[in-house]
């Protein structure tokens, strides 16, 4: 567990057994070297559809290559998805159902069909998920969280702007095809969420792929906006909310956040639910809330 700052409590328990399906650029970068880390968790093993990355993901830390998903399963307590949603969607289903507990990326699914499929595959198979929403594990954003929630808020503007479907190893092509909204879209929506209030309606305006502008009506009456574009020329990504009421206003800007300081934090509060055989927040459950508010997006 951690406590209400996100730093971490020391860790005393066995390391959790985690395997890792994908061995792309963020699975390489994150996934592979955050959980060989430890103490919390090891890695235990790598698949992914070519064997060749998996094999190069898998020196860097010494795990083993498993030729078959199926055998990646059988060497691990837990398994971590680092692969396009509509992959983790499907093949997350059947690590639920084998009794594994899940690290899942977002959004948990390409649509929101796939994303209910999941959230109750772990609702009846009762493991325990957690969602990679790296904001969420970093103190700063904790801090922010903590403060909004003794706050009147009335409305709030936020955005989340960057340049990364102009080109490089992010430009993948699910993201290229949907845009930045599924992509960016959960951090956001998320952090609105929980420093607003439950997002009870979105409407959208604009083009996913270019610039595109939601209005959120949450339950307690607030209104927020949110700027999404992944095609700027940027010097730096730009993640800001910022909250209006009577009293005071709030801001949470992401510019100098160091996710470094995420991962070890993420790590824990996974290995811990694991071990404790109990959820956080940040649960497919909490996925599943997300790719809703995604889906009404689209549909407006």
């Amino acid at each position: 567990m951690t406590d209400t700052t996100g730093v971490s409590l020391p860790w005393t328990g066995a390391p959790v057994a985690v395997g890792l399906v994908g061995a792309g650029p963020w699975a390489r970068a994150v996934h592979a070297r955050v959980l060989a880390a430890g103490p919390e968790t090891r890695l235990a093993a790598v698949w992914a559809r070519r064997p060749e990355a998996a094999t190069e993901t898998a020196a860097h830390s010494g795990a083993e290559v498993a030729e078959r998903f199926e055998e990646l399963l059988d060497r691990c307590e837990a398994v971590a998805f680092a692969v396009p949603p509509d992959v983790q969607a499907e093949l997350a289903v059947r690590a639920a159902k084998a009794g594994k507990a899940l690290l899942l990326e977002k959004p948990i699914a390409a649509d929101l069909a796939g994303a209910r499929r999941l959230a109750d595959a772990v609702a009846e198979a009762g493991v325990v998920s957690q969602l990679v929403l790296t904001n969420r594990y970093h103190p700063a954003a904790r801090r922010f969280l903590a403060e909004a929630s003794g706050l009147d808020v009335l409305g709030a503007r936020s955005c989340f702007l960057h340049g990364g479907l102009l080109g490089g190893d992010f430009a993948t092509p699910w993201r290229m095809e949907h845009g930045t909204l599924l992509d960016t879209g959960p951090h956001l929506l998320d952090l609105l969420d929980a420093a607003v209030g439950t997002i009870a309606e979105v409407r959208a305006a604009g083009d996913p792929r270019r610039w595109i502008e939601l209005t959120c009506e949450h339950e307690n009456g607030a209104i927020s906006q949110a700027s999404f574009s992944g095609v700027l020329t940027l010097p730096h990504s730009c993640m800001r909310i910022e909250l209006f009421g009577p009293d005071s206003e709030l801001v949470y800007d992401g510019h100098g956040v160091d996710h470094e300081e995420s991962w070890p934090v993420l790590r824990h509060d996974f290995a811990a639910a694991v071990r404790a055989g109990v959820p956080g927040e940040l649960d497919a459950h909490r996925g599943l809330h997300l790719q809703s508010l995604l889906a009404r997006a689209s549909s407006s």
